[in-house]
């Protein structure tokens, strides 16, 4: 018997919860519980509320999902960092 494929879909994280799981709102408008993906966590990519992200979803069980991607947003360009100061001095 062949494996399903996920599913994926793209939504909104709404509230960061214990454990590294999120609460997620597709833009369906339903709602999941996600952990993030080992190849997110491997490049520790980082994902705060009100981030986009795509997730998969197992077609056996549709409450919980997989973050395997996050979307990069318009103003992250637009914040200013503070000037980056070596960490070692020259003699």
């Amino acid at each position: 018997m062949a494996k399903e494929e996920p599913l994926q879909f793209e939504g909104l994280v709404v509230e960061i919860l214990p454990d590294a799981r999120y609460r997620v709102v597709l833009d369906n408008g339903h709602a999941l519980i996600c952990y993030t993906a080992g190849r997110m966590k491997k490049n520790r990519i980082k994902t705060l509320a009100g981030d986009r992200v795509t997730i998969e979803v197992s077609p056996y069980d549709l409450e919980k999902g997989r973050l395997i991607f996050r979307h990069k947003d318009d103003r992250a360009g637009s914040v200013s960092r503070p000037a980056h100061r070596s960490q070692f001095r020259w003699r």
